[in-house]
């Protein structure tokens, strides 16, 4: 009976209206849906008159047409929206402003797409409200993806890491906060809690007060209220009775607060009290002459009974821009028409529902184009969409309420982020989103500070922070309970004790040990405790290692740790061969040879032209050793004068001084400091070989061992204590023990019969665990770095690990020996410079050969004298230089005195001369060559 009664009043609404809304052919009918008892609406309602009254002004602006606004009041009633929206869908509307709401933005948006009427909004701003989908639904002012953009870019500057969300269970807010929390884990931090309200006209104080109960008892202070202007109020009204507005707590509220503030003047004094030192976005206008201009208008307008907001400022834009399409729509010939849809024909007339009067706009799609396609400088400044339909250069206020008003603490745009300048004239520079570039004026928060509030607290719940220790029966230096009594000490509970005192806030907690107390517990398992809830934090001799920081969160290493290898040693004696430990057999080796080449590349570079290196193959070969070894001690006396041989040698000289500077200092340590030695060499020789290896119970060792670096678990033995480390070093049940550094430097100051053997091969530290993007561990890492600062860590070490050291140091790998591998590069040096100076020498000489004895041109006779001409090339360069020109010399005036014999022209006594002097070269020649 209720809703045939309901049906039948709107059928009357619908008759009546429609009879109002056919205007004249000069009449262009607009509507708008808005409640008009709300801030917003009342501010839109004035500001839409005052836009039609100003285009009306204007006759030529439409072609003298009129624009006719239809004003609609929802009554904050999603169904009555509705009805309005049908009621104009069926008077030839060409578009709707409106709806307010998200709520209805939604089902209206599907009518827009059949009726392809656009509808304008600025003020359900909804980021689900796709384009894509809703193509006829267009939002002319910044949708809250922006807004909760601006919001988590501040939670980010501030440092904070969780927030909690309080907003009203409908479209708008819920989506707006679901995007809140994308953005905020782009950022690191996250939404901790969401407390929903039930929408806005139907939340209780008692809804309320339930809510703000249960976040006043959890960790976070900061709270994001996104709401309506009716809950929103009551949230704070309750926060106030619950001491929330204190210092400690962060309220960020979005742009319906500064509505108020800006319509609402002067506050009422309950409401100015429970919202100061709020933060609170406002859309920003820049500031122009035309919003000036309307400004000073606003209080005609109005009667003074509502202040201006920036809604009514896009309220105002809204209209011109359907102005400024409407004109270039009839400006491209078109005209306003209607069709009906042949769908909905036969659903009217008989029944109450007459949706047969629902009309598809002709001209839609082009009018929704044109409104995309606008491009204007309005009250809001420049207006015009980016290609995803989002308005160009979105930007807010950011406000802090004060007692006395508010203050304006910044600016954030989506160009520039977070500034103190106005965003427009960041417009023009190049953008700059880094952390330095982000800055905010101070800020009174909550209770009258200025400083920072930390954003979180311990939960107010009754409960201690439940540390978890392992309740270790070896090393209990670092961790340890005091037997028959709840007493916990040692290193990690002292530097953690330490750490909390610089706390600024009290930390209560509860040591729980974690062990059976007849083994080391694992220590993966204790810090998988956290995970569970089973402990808030673990405070001991735990690694900082891979597999756990994937469930935790660990403070900054307050000691550094790393897996090393201990076995045993022994002292090795000096005895009559120690100066030949210093290198290794293959350095001998390759030097020796080395030697000998340097001599014999010398011998043949300098045999030819200098006299010291000539003479019986027997002195030449005690020449070529002698020069060779004598170069060690820099004692050569024979001289080089090629300039090849010098080169040779001056790259060699080079390369001695490097293996005598090295092999002195070798040999200075092995005969000045203790010398150690083991059959283990290092982790390398560890994982080629098959003995056993021991590890300590609990440690991340044996996964180590296993999982990276392949050893099997069958080679690895585990041991508990150092008594158990050091039997089995001893009697050989295990080859070597891996463990951590701190472990080890314990066991080696009461052992020193065992040493570490190479170095590090893993480098971490120990840390105290917590729960993932916990607070509590940046304050406490925080906290360790002034223990580092002021010396108070190296005392805690001091006072419970500083032990008499044995005289015995770590040895590395082979290190009392120096391999081939540190001079390789020094003897490929001289190896070049050989091969090079001999193949120069050998081009030359065969040049100088081949130009003094040409190859016979009778084929006859060339076969017969290859191995003749070889022999006088081998002849050629053996013999010195200045012989082989004397010879040349000799030769030819052996064919002058010939050729003068014969023609009989030489006097007696000159050919007796030439004989004589002849007969003595050859003489010469004869002895040199034996």
């Amino acid at each position: 009976m209720n809703l045939a009664w309901l049906l039948s009043f709107w059928i009357l609404c619908t008759s009546s209206f429609s009879q109002g809304a056919l205007s004249p052919g000069g009449t262009v009918n607009v509507g708008a849906i808005f409640t008009f008892s709300s801030i917003n609406g009342r501010v839109a309602k004035i500001a839409m008159k005052a836009a039609e009254d100003d285009i009306n002004s204007d006759p030529s602006l439409l072609g003298g047409r009129k624009l006719s606004i239809y004003m609609h009041d929802s009554n904050f009633s999603g169904f009555m929206g509705i009805i309005g929206a049908l009621q104009f869908l069926e008077t030839d509307t060409v578009a709707v402003i409106g709806p307010q709401t998200a709520v209805m933005a939604h089902v209206l948006s599907h009518l827009a797409n059949e009726l392809q009427v656009p509808f304008l909004s600025f003020t359900a701003l909804d980021p689900t409200l796709s384009p894509l989908q809703f193509p006829y639904f267009i939002q002319t002012a910044p949708n809250d993806l922006f807004q909760m953009t601006a919001i988590a870019d501040m939670v980010s500057y501030y440092g904070w890491s969780e927030v909690t969300v309080v907003f009203n269970d409908d479209d708008q807010n819920r989506n707006g906060i679901n995007v809140l929390g994308d953005k905020l884990a782009e950022r690191r931090c996250k939404v901790s809690y969401k407390a929903a309200l039930p929408p806005d006209t139907k939340a209780t104080r008692s809804d309320v007060q339930d809510e703000l109960a249960k976040i006043l008892r959890m960790e976070s202070r900061v709270i994001v209220l996104n709401t309506f202007k009716i809950t929103g109020l009551l949230v704070f009204d309750v926060a106030k009775g619950l001491g929330m507005m204190e210092n400690g707590f962060v309220w960020i509220v979005t742009s319906w607060l500064s509505t108020v503030i800006d319509s609402t003047s002067p506050l009422p004094a309950k409401i100015a009290n429970s919202i100061q030192g709020v933060l609170a976005l406002r859309p920003h206008t820049p500031d122009s002459k035309r919003k000036r201009e309307f400004v000073s208008r606003w209080n005609q307008l109005s009667n003074g009974s509502i202040g201006l907001n920036p809604y009514g400022l896009y309220a105002y834009d809204t209209v011109w821009l359907l102005a400024h399409a409407l004109k270039s729509f009839f400006d491209q010939g078109n005209t306003i028409s209607f069709t009906n849809d042949s769908r909905l024909g036969g659903m009217g007339g008989g029944g109450y529902l007459n949706l047969g009067a629902l009309s598809i706009f002709d001209g839609g799609s082009q009018l929704r184009k044109n409104i995309l396609q606008t491009s204007m400088t309005g009250l809001t400044g420049p207006f015009r969409f980016n290609p995803d339909r989002s308005i160009l250069h979105p930007s807010y206020d950011i406000i802090n309420v004060l007692e006395t008003g508010y203050q304006q603490v910044g600016y954030w745009s989506n160009y520039s982020g977070l500034s103190v300048v106005p965003p427009e004239t960041l417009y023009g520079k190049a953008a700059n989103r880094s952390s330095s570039s982000q800055h905010l004026q101070s800020v009174v928060w909550p209770g009258g500070k200025t400083a920072k509030p930390r954003g979180w607290v311990f939960p107010n719940n009754g409960k201690e922070l439940q540390i978890g220790i392992p309740d270790r029966v070896s090393y209990r230096d670092f961790v340890s309970i005091v037997n028959g009594t709840n007493v916990v000490q040692g290193y990690c509970i002292d530097v953690f004790l330490a750490a909390i005192k610089l706390l600024p806030y009290a930390v209560p907690h509860k040591f729980i040990p974690y062990g059976d107390g007849h083994k080391n517990p694992s220590y993966y398992d204790l810090v998988y405790k956290i995970t569970t809830g089973v402990f808030d934090a673990v405070v001991g001799d735990s690694a900082i290692v891979t597999n756990r920081t994937k469930i935790v969160d660990f403070t900054q290493p307050y000691i550094e740790s790393g897996l090393v290898v201990v076995a045993p040693v022994k002292k090795q004696n000096s005895n009559a061969w120690a100066f030949l430990r210093p290198f290794s057999p293959l350095m001998w080796a390759v030097t020796a040879i080395f030697f000998l080449v340097v001599g014999a590349v010398v011998w043949i570079l300098e045999h030819r032209i200098n006299d010291e290196f000539r003479g019986p193959p027997r002195k030449q070969l005690v020449t070529i050793l002698w020069f060779s070894f004598s170069t060690l001690f820099f004692s050569h006396r024979e001289n080089t004068v090629s300039t090849l041989g010098r080169l040779v040698l001056i790259i060699w000289l080079f390369v001695v001084l490097i293996i005598n500077s090295s092999y002195t200092a070798s040999l200075t340590s092995i005969l000045t400091v203790q010398q150690l030695s083991s059959t283990i060499k290092g982790i390398d020789s560890l994982i080629t070989s098959n003995v056993q290896i021991g590890f300590q119970v609990g440690s991340f060792a044996e996964n180590y061992l296993n999982e990276e670096l392949s050893i099997a678990k069958t080679r690895l033995v585990a041991l508990g204590t150092p008594e158990e480390y050091a039997d089995a070093l001893k009697n050989g049940t295990v080859a070597a023990v891996v463990d951590e550094r701190p472990y080890v430097d314990l066991f080696l100051s009461e052992h020193c019969e065992f040493s570490i053997i190479g170095q590090e091969f893993t480098r971490s530290g120990w840390g105290f665990a917590f729960p993932r993007d916990s607070p509590l561990a940046i304050d406490m890492s925080t906290a360790i770095l002034q223990l580092s600062e002021n010396g108070d860590l190296q005392k805690i070490h001091d006072k419970w690990l500083r032990r008499k050291l044995c005289s015995s140091q770590d040895i590395g790998s082979s290190a009392d020996q120096l391999q081939l591998q540190s001079f390789w590069g020094l003897f490929l040096i001289c190896g070049i410079a050989c091969s090079l100076a001999l193949l120069i020498y050998f081009c030359t000489t065969f040049r100088q050969f081949s130009r003094h004895f040409p190859e016979e041109s009778d084929p006859s006779v060339q076969s017969s004298s290859r191995s003749k001409r070889l022999q006088t090339f081998l002849s050629f360069a053996d013999d010195k230089v200045e012989q082989w020109k004397t010879s040349k010399s000799k030769r030819k005036r052996e064919d002058e005195l010939s050729n003068r014999s014969g023609e009989g022209t030489m006097p007696g006594n000159e050919s007796e001369r030439i004989q004589r002097n002849i007969s003595q070269e050859r003489q010469n020649g004869d002895t040199w060559l034996h």
